[in-house]
């Protein structure tokens, strides 16, 4: 529809630029969006304020000239000039209702756009390290990055998804290590456990499993263990250099191999639990894609050649930099420490080189609030290899906190003490961690409310969309029960009789699915979707209250309700499916009266 409207405010450009009226040199740019009332149409649009200053007439002037070279159209009942400029369509209600035909007609394929005009973007979210089990933290990202894959793709990306596994350096070495730390407890060995090691259980049931498959290979003495390791933090020590003794003595000591048996066996599992995790959140990927690949391979010496080539690199006190500064970034960053290992930021640079040389057009970053600085880098890391810093996204999800009881829940990765992503799913339900986490801006702090999620009320919003779902699916059934037919084709031809508020105000709503998907879309706002489906819920709760579908005599307007209440089924369904939800065809509380 937006595209008819165009074309008609095109044609009347046209007419004015050739009478001389407008510049012949004026090419407008016309842009709708639909409206927030009904009392100012369906859509509207600020072509006339964007002219009037190329013009030089008043923009309500432009407006009045404009109205009055459009021509007619069977889909547009009156065109009014409103505020400053404005001019606001009114769709003819054969228009709003031809909705219907169109939405039964292609099912979850209304709403499909080309928008995105099949670019090939990869979108990276939560890429959380596997050093421990995802918590609700990571639920987020994990819901948005999701969501807004799906939208993308249904307003006609290709979108390729993709998990980076951080599975190298010194995080990875410091979850080896204290896995192993573990296992010689498990021996019988007493160990002061370092304060900057990973502590919780899941250690200890990993450090199990090493043990029952290796025996007791990998057991070494107390004196051994701590031979030459700095004091810790609690002893008057340096944590850091408490750990980094620790890791050379498990590699020394353990030997290339063997080392690499307890590290393979601490990351696969805890790699397996998040896929688990993802998996049964509605979360899935096209690639997992491993950090060791770029530092096996030669693709970060080769993204180090390019910066280089490009004299983008200084020496510094033993290190190599990256001017970084020189593309507004706030500090240079290295790439190269002084003892020659490559920075995570060179795995950073390499991995932004490795998806552009996959034949990405876009790459799509979902990181969470505490990354803001790698807006800057990766974007300077971009122009310094003479990538499209535009090319590159970086989206930022604020913090969720879990509020119970009215309270929030304390919790604290570094102790073990937080709520894992498994266990809100446990606790809320997927339907209801999916919704809930993507029904707020991604870039606004947001409450869950565990409560709420688990309640069975109006008041929780994605029970009160699926609700409206399951309600269509008990009218269809109420149907059949009283053994009446319904007749899509009667129900088509009989759309005329659709004239009551509650069922004009339904139409309107399911009528503006495809501009909701492609404004998430362009805005990268799931919550645009998910306040949508709430509102499309409420307008067939209104419809239901006010208008009997099944117990009426005129069997021309039961079907043509019909017809509107699957329509309005098709949306919810599809809509919900798009941020990771179901659409249920019963509920506890689904109605028993025969309306």
């Amino acid at each position: 529809m937006i595209k008819h409207l165009q074309e008609l405010l095109e044609k009347a450009v046209s007419c004015l630029q050739r009478d001389g009226v407008f510049p012949k040199d004026i090419k407008p740019v016309i842009n709708f969006e639909r409206t927030r009332s009904k009392e100012h149409g369906d859509f509207a649009t600020n072509l006339a304020l964007t002219l009037a200053k190329p013009i030089g007439k008043n923009p309500r002037e432009i407006a009045q000239l404009i109205v009055d070279k459009l021509i007619e159209s069977m889909h547009v009942e009156k065109v009014e000039i409103a505020g400053p400029g404005f001019l606001n369509f009114f769709l003819t209600n054969n228009c709003r209702r031809q909705v219907i035909k169109q939405v039964l007609k292609l099912g979850n394929k209304y709403g499909n756009n080309d928008f995105g005009s099949h670019k090939k973007i990869t979108v990276e979210f939560v890429s959380a390290n596997p050093t421990g089990p995802l918590h609700v933290g990571h639920g987020r990202g994990a819901a948005y990055g999701a969501s807004l894959s799906n939208i993308l793709e249904k307003s006609g990306y290709e979108v390729q998804r993709e998990y980076y596994v951080n599975d190298n350096g010194r995080q990875m070495d410091i979850l080896a290590t204290s896995v192993w730390l573990r296992y010689i407890e498990l021996c019988g060995v007493p160990v002061a456990f370092p304060d900057n090691g990973y502590q919780a259980n899941y250690i200890v049931e990993i450090a199990r499993f090493v043990r029952k498959k290796y025996g007791d290979k990998f057991l070494f003495t107390q004196s051994e263990v701590y031979e030459n390791v700095p004091e810790d933090e609690k002893h008057g020590g340096d944590k850091e250099k408490h750990i980094d003794g620790l890791v050379h003595n498990a590699k020394h000591l353990l030997g290339k191999d063997n080392y690499q048996k307890v590290f393979n066996i601490a990351l696969n599992t805890i790699l397996s639990g998040i896929k688990a995790d993802l998996e049964s959140f509605n979360v899935n990927y096209d690639s997992w894609f491993s950090e060791k690949q770029l530092h096996e391979s030669d693709t970060i010496d080769r993204a180090i050649a390019k910066l280089k080539e490009k004299n983008y690199l200084y020496e510094k006190d033993g290190a190599i930099w990256f001017m970084s500064t020189h593309f507004g970034d706030d500090l240079d960053r290295v790439v190269v420490r002084e003892n020659g290992q490559k920075t995570y930021f060179a795995s950073d640079i390499a991995y932004l080189l490795n998806k552009f040389e996959r034949g990405f057009e876009g790459a799509l970053y979902v990181f969470g609030a505490d990354h803001h600085g790698y807006i800057a880098r990766l974007k300077a890391a971009a122009k310094g290899m003479d990538i499209n810093p535009e090319d590159i996204e970086i989206v930022l999800t604020q913090f969720a906190n879990l509020v119970k009881g009215g309270k929030k829940v304390q919790m604290s990765s570094r102790s073990g003490k937080f709520v894992t992503l498994k266990q809100l799913i446990d606790d809320v339900g997927v339907d209801a961690a999916r919704f809930f986490y993507v029904m707020r801006s991604h870039d606004q702090h947001m409450d869950f409310d565990l409560d709420l999620a688990k309640s069975q009320t109006n008041e929780n919003p994605v029970f009160y969309i699926q609700y409206a779902h399951a309600r269509i699916c008990s009218v269809y059934k109420k149907l059949e029960e009283q053994a009446l037919q319904h007749n899509q084709e009667i129900g088509n031809a009989s759309l005329n009789l659709l004239t009551h508020e509650k069922e004009e105000d339904l139409m309107r709503s399911i009528s503006s699915y495809p501009e909701i998907l492609i404004t998430a879309a362009r805005t990268r706002s799931p919550h645009t979707l998910a306040n949508y489906l709430r509102e499309v819920a409420q307008n067939y709760h209104s419809f239901y209250d006010q208008c009997h579908i099944v117990n009426i005599t005129d069997e021309n307007l039961r079907n043509a309700r019909m017809n509107l209440s699957l329509a309005t089924k098709s949306i919810i369904a599809d809509g919900l499916s798009l941020l990771g939800a179901s659409a249920p065809e019963s509920m506890f509380a689904e109605d028993r009266d025969t309306k």
